[in-house]
């Protein structure tokens, strides 16, 4: 089968791009794919982040990929359509997650499909966190060129049906990210990253935006007893001030480690082999990468009831579900964890068993099935 990914590929940095990488090598042990990817992906002012690109000191996955899409271009629209179109593929899958792209890749997903093309998204949002009234029409638009849809959660199926409620679709969770290493000494990594031993250590962990809700979890992190630390890591969209604020008034300041920066593919295992639970105290959610990387490394979970985060965390028997996103709340359910070894234990053998399910060979064959369905 021959297969074109549009999508954001190296030299494009960020976990839609690790994720592409991923899906790029193993749909190519049995099919024909090429990679195609944005010449320019988002204007510098709508990118608050310090860079979308790789730098020097970064491992990212390199797939060979051809830049076509400026997404504010819209000759380059017309052309990505021509080249893709030339490739002659069977099956032309997108990544969405934000309705910016509705207008490029609607356009090209329109042009294949009107040749025979199958155009599959794979959806990581249908309606965005942060909404705003443009979102349902542009996204409305891209839904139309399409000829049938993966979901990465339930919930993002129910907001395609709301959007395109005659959509194909099929709901396969986000597969493992396993090329980050194995698992460290927990030891060695907390020399490393220069925090104490013997404690319990909670990790916030990724790309920090206000839905993530970091500022509640240092709210909650303010009461907790002194052997407990926080580690923080993970480039701020936009400015941390708001947090360093809160962090410099906590009286736990000093068992807070702050890393606030773009982590590179190889830095990733020190902080999850050092940390005994991952907190995600979102505010609204889908589904989370960051998951995927917890379960690799074998930590548990503390997560809000947003989203699909219950049902992939506590349905799962992965971690803890809290039922509000507010300090007092994840506080408790922190102390909860850890009064009690036994749910760790359990958490640990239940992500064990996810693994199983949640490879990437089982991803791609679940989504080659579908498409031949459509």
């Amino acid at each position: 089968m021959r297969i074109a990914i549009l999508s954001s590929f190296y030299p494009l940095r960020g976990g839609i791009a690790q994720f592409n990488a991923s899906l790029y090598n193993e749909l190519s042990k049995n099919n024909v794919v090429k990679a195609y990817t944005f010449s320019r992906q988002y204007p510098q002012i709508l990118f608050p982040g310090k860079t979308q690109y790789v730098t020097k000191d970064d491992e990212a996955v390199p797939v060979e990929s051809i830049a076509l899409v400026d997404t504010v271009n819209p000759f380059t629209w017309v052309k990505a359509a021509k080249v893709i179109s030339e490739f002659k593929p069977d099956i032309l899958i997108m990544k969405y997650w934000m309705s910016w792209f509705g207008p490029s890749l609607g356009y090209v997903a329109r042009r294949l499909k009107a040749q025979g093309c199958k155009v599959i998204p794979i959806l990581d949002n249908v309606i965005p966190h942060e909404q705003r009234f443009f979102d349902k029409p542009l996204t409305k638009y891209f839904l139309s060129g399409t000829t049938g849809c993966v979901a990465m959660c339930d919930e993002v199926a129910a907001d395609l049906l709301s959007i395109k409620p005659d959509s194909k679709y099929i709901t396969l969770p986000h597969p493992l990210y396993s090329h980050f290493g194995e698992k460290l000494q927990r030891i060695e990594c907390e020399n490393k990253l220069g925090i104490r031993h013997g404690m319990k250590n909670i990790l916030f962990f990724g790309l920090i935006r206000k839905y993530k809700g970091l500022d509640i979890l240092i709210q909650a992190f303010d009461k907790l007893p002194n052997d407990y630390q926080l580690v923080i890591a993970g480039e701020p969209y936009g400015s941390f001030d708001e947090y360093q604020q809160l962090i410099d008034a906590s009286c736990a300041k000093d068992r807070i480690f702050v890393f606030p920066n773009y982590i590179k593919d190889s830095m990733v295992k020190d902080y999850f082999s050092c940390a005994d639970v991952t907190v995600l105290p979102y505010r609204s959610a889908t589904q989370s990468g960051i998951s995927s990387i917890s379960y690799h490394f074998e930590v548990p979970m503390i997560v809000t009831d947003v989203g699909g985060l219950k049902s992939t965390v506590g349905d799962r028997g992965t971690g803890i579900v809290a039922d509000v996103a507010e300090p007092e709340c994840i506080r408790a359910e922190i102390e909860r964890y850890f009064s009690d070894e036994r749910i760790a234990k359990g958490c640990i053998e239940n992500i064990r068993k996810e693994k199983d399910r949640l490879s990437w060979e089982s991803f791609c064959n679940n989504l080659i099935e579908f498409s031949e369905k459509l």
